[in-house]
């Protein structure tokens, strides 16, 4: 879905217009299903950037759990660095232990919903009106 949404293409533009130097140095990594903007792997810092911070606490879990997948994969020692250049900010992020337990139950919940046979209730469309799954979500399927 997200190769489709406008809003991912935007942040694509910003990734690759903000820091044009920066492939230079740094590398985009893909492992386990996530794929990480920028990682330096001299300093161990993994740096994300976002266009806005809308929605600040969903970026800083994602940047923990691409902390945690790579230390899963044996990479310890790993920092992140939230990134927003339009407002000139940055956010370092840590992986404490309270995140990794906090990463771990998301992890089950998710496989419950996932072998459930029932989807979940809906959020309310406030929530999701920025969401590239909005679509999705939202098709109002006919009920046979």
């Amino acid at each position: 879905m997200e190769s489709n949404s406008d809003l991912v293409y935007e942040g694509k533009l910003i990734h690759e217009t903000s820091y044009s130097r920066r492939s230079d140095k740094y590398q985009e990594v893909e492992i386990n299903g996530i794929k990480i903007d920028y990682y330096d792997p001299k300093n161990k810092v993994v740096h994300e950037i976002k266009k806005s911070d809308k929605h600040e606490e969903a970026h800083e879990w994602q940047v923990k759990y691409y902390l945690y997948v790579l230390e899963q994969n044996g990479l310890t020692g790993v920092t992140g660095l939230l990134e927003y250049p339009r407002l000139h900010k940055i956010q370092e992020v840590t992986l404490s232990d309270y995140d990794r337990e906090t990463i771990r139950s998301s992890m089950t919940e998710i496989e419950s919903i996932i072998n459930n046979e029932q989807c979940p209730n809906k959020l309310p469309k406030s929530r999701c009106k920025n969401c590239s799954y909005f679509d999705f979500c939202w098709s109002h399927e006919i009920e046979l």
